[in-house]
């Protein structure tokens, strides 16, 4: 089997003959989605291949058409085809309406149905991780304005928080967020992300989420000042790779709880795979099979 398919093998049908799940991206090749997911696939003994294919940006129309007619279930959206693939869809989810992107494709009875499986995702990682529930508590969300961090923001929403603090470089995108936000009763405040605003909240919240990329290269500034971490904070890197960025390390010293990204992709995947095949996959063998 190859690492990576392409449109053409779709086109020709030269495929594993139970490839019927896969992930699409502009790079692909660095995806860890497959053998997190074929790991659950065998766990259940469900005869389905997952593959991943590499794919052009504004051929992704062309990709589902071909996906459709050769029989598979469903396919993940990574970078960057989020908001091409929700503009294919025949039938968007309530989650994909409110971001604007799709990353969880299904394939059902000729139509295209789009979901988003980043909120769900991270609400059951932090559950996990921290053995909490959102319901009633204080959470900062860093990069709020990003993909990942309206995800997060729009499910934190979904699920009671008492306050909900929304920081980003630009303020303007977090605001036009804020307002789209469904009320529930959630007081939702809208900062930048600057040493005096961060100051402000830090002692307010209880749960602190990075949904930028600051920690993903050696050097990289902190998103949040390491002098406003208390041990109170829960500290949430939505990063993974590495695997203790310079944020959980500061949140460390100061006796912080912390957790990264790895347990929210596998989360994220898992909502996804139940979507697609209605079985409920084990979430130990998918993470198993991810740090292995």
């Amino acid at each position: 089997m190859k690492h990576v398919y392409t449109i053409e093998d779709l086109r020709e049908g030269a495929l594993p003959a139970n490839a019927k799940l896969a992930v699409i991206g502009y790079p692909v090749s660095h995806s860890a989605s497959p053998q997190m997911h074929q790991a659950a696939l065998d766990a259940l003994g469900i005869d389905m291949t997952y593959i991943r294919v590499e794919v052009e940006p504004g051929c992704v129309k062309e990709v589902f058409a071909l996906m459709g007619g050769l029989g598979f279930v469903g396919c993940n959206v990574t970078i960057p085809h989020k908001l091409e693939a929700m503009e294919c869809c025949d039938e968007l989810s309530k989650s994909v309406e409110l971001l604007g992107v799709a990353n969880t494709i299904s394939f059902k009875g000729g139509e295209i149905l789009g979901d988003n499986s980043d909120g769900p995702g991270l609400v059951k990682a932090l559950e996990c991780d921290f053995g909490l529930s959102l319901e009633g508590l204080k959470v900062l969300v860093l990069g709020a304005g990003g993909g990942a961090g309206k995800a997060i923001a729009t499910q934190l929403n979904e699920e009671g928080c008492e306050k909900l603090y929304l920081s980003n470089r630009t303020v303007e995108k977090v605001e036009r967020l804020a307002r789209g936000l469904t009320n529930r009763g959630v007081k939702i405040c809208v900062i930048g992300n600057t040493f005096d605003e961060l100051e402000r909240v830090g002692g307010d919240v209880n749960v602190i989420i990075n949904a930028t990329s600051m920690g993903m290269e050696v050097g990289d500034e902190l998103p949040f000042p390491a002098e406003f971490l208390i041990a109170d904070h829960k500290v949430y890197d939505a990063i993974y790779k590495p695997a203790q960025t310079g944020l959980l390390k500061m949140a460390d010293k100061m006796g912080a709880a912390t957790a990264n990204g790895l347990s929210m992709l596998i989360h994220q995947g898992a909502v996804s795979f139940e979507i697609w095949t209605g079985e409920e996959p084990d979430v130990c063998v998918m993470r198993e099979a991810i740090s292995g």
